[in-house]
């Protein structure tokens, strides 16, 4: 055998041990799992809190649509820990305080690329909210909420490392603790695998402030004005005596300054907050003037702690028909230039929205009543009166709106056409 046929030989020999191999077990299919929800805002109104975030649309490897069927949200109440609290142990110790229902993908294995088409797949389908639309939670807060959770001792913990917050022991004395309930989201797959949880919100567990006084509601043709009483400021957190469900105060805490929400809750289970940030004035303008609509606002006291704004009870439910009862201004600028046989008058245009027209009214000059010559308000600014050549003749013009409201009249005019 020649040193080349040697060669091929060997090599042939070596992809056949390779090719006889053991085989291993078949690997599982790659679970697809939809990423944390975005968004995640927590706002606490009273001694509940109100909670919404986005619902994710694409799994952790890019593809879409997400292989979920419902956002759940999870909560607890412990003491912050060096380090700090693992999802794990936020999802073991914590408490699911709210579920909602989403649409699911018909097949999860069946996904699109994050730059394929938009049609490359079936759409979730089924009862739920759309994928990437915004869920809301709800959490009433009980006492017993304010029991932190006991966390397990960590046995293994080094000499370097840092002690948690209830080991260390400062000269100086420790600051009021404000204790707090931490709340995180995740999305759930139809068999129930958990994705990633969502950034934490830490909502302090401290009394909210009192509301205001019940607020006054006053419009004009430009705005609808609320006032309210403002509450007292530097009111001591230990002195919030109408805090039934959260008793417990840290001592020496003070409140801190107070600002307002405004909402409009002329539907009641939709509320808009009308106020981007808390405002520190004790008077807010609406300038959504619709005449005919119902209005109802309500004012809720906030505090901003540790980065989380504390909201009051609502106050009472104010409500308003808006009617219009606001005449326009006079016409300005009235002139009457004659002519043959005519006296054209012209005047300057009102500038209100809800403006008909005009009225234009005559009388004789020797003192006979000044009545309408136009029988409906007209919308121009400018009217041609034919009537007797040198007889005196004077004139006023009134504005009116949609609503039938009539201006005060302008000033008079008098002239004579030409013969």
């Amino acid at each position: 055998m020649s040193l080349s046929n040697h060669a091929v030989f060997a090599a042939v020999a070596f992809i056949g041990v390779i090719g006889c191999g053991k085989k291993g077990p078949p690997l599982p299919p790659l679970v697809k799992l939809p990423v944390p929800p975005a968004d995640l805002v927590a706002e606490r109104r009273g001694d509940t809190v109100d909670l919404q975030f986005t619902v994710p649309i694409t799994n952790t490897d890019g593809t879409r649509p997400a292989n979920m069927s419902r956002a759940e949200v999870y909560a607890i109440t412990a003491r912050k820990t060096v380090p700090p609290l693992t999802d794990e142990q936020l999802l073991k110790l914590g408490t699911r305080v709210g579920s909602v229902t989403v649409k699911a993908p018909k097949d999860p294995d069946v996904t699109a690329e994050a730059d394929d088409p938009g049609d490359e797949v079936d759409p979730p389908e089924g009862p739920g909210l759309d994928q990437g639309a915004i869920a809301r939670v709800a959490e009433s807060l009980t006492e017993d909420m304010l029991q932190p959770v006991d966390l397990p001792k960590d046995s293994k913990r080094s000499k370097g490392q840092i002690p948690s917050d209830d080991t260390l022991r400062p000269l100086l004395a420790p600051p009021p603790i404000v204790l707090s309930r931490t709340y995180a989201a995740l999305g759930a797959s139809p068999r129930g695998r958990k994705g990633p949880l969502s950034r934490r919100i830490d909502v302090p567990l401290i009394p909210p402030p009192s509301p205001p006084s019940a607020p006054v509601i006053a419009y004009d043709e430009r705005a609808v004005t609320v006032t309210w009483t403002p509450v007292a400021p530097g009111a001591s957190v230990q002195a919030a005596d109408t805090a039934d469900v959260l008793p417990s105060r840290p001592v020496g805490v003070t409140m801190p300054a107070i600002g307002y929400n405004v909402y409009d809750v002329t539907i009641p289970k939709a509320a808009v907050k009308l106020t981007m940030t808390p405002i520190t004035a004790s008077r807010f303008s609406d300038a959504r003037i619709v005449w005919g609509e119902n209005r109802c606002y309500v004012v809720r006291a906030a505090a901003t702690v540790g980065g989380s704004t504390i909201e009051s009870d609502a106050t009472p439910r104010l409500c308003e028909t808006l009617t219009d009862t606001f005449p326009p201004a006079a016409p300005k600028e009235l002139k009457a230039v004659p002519s043959e046989g005519a006296i054209t008058l012209i005047w300057e245009p009102n500038e209100e929205k809800d403006l008909a027209g005009y009225i234009v009214m005559r009388g004789v000059a020797t003192g006979e009543a000044i009545e309408p010559i136009t029988p409906s308000p007209i919308p121009e600014t400018a009217l041609t009166d034919a009537v007797r050549a040198g007889v005196p003749y004077v004139y006023v013009v009134k504005a009116v709106d949609k609503a039938g409201n009539a201006s005060p009249p302008s000033i008079r005019v008098v002239e004579s056409a030409r013969e």
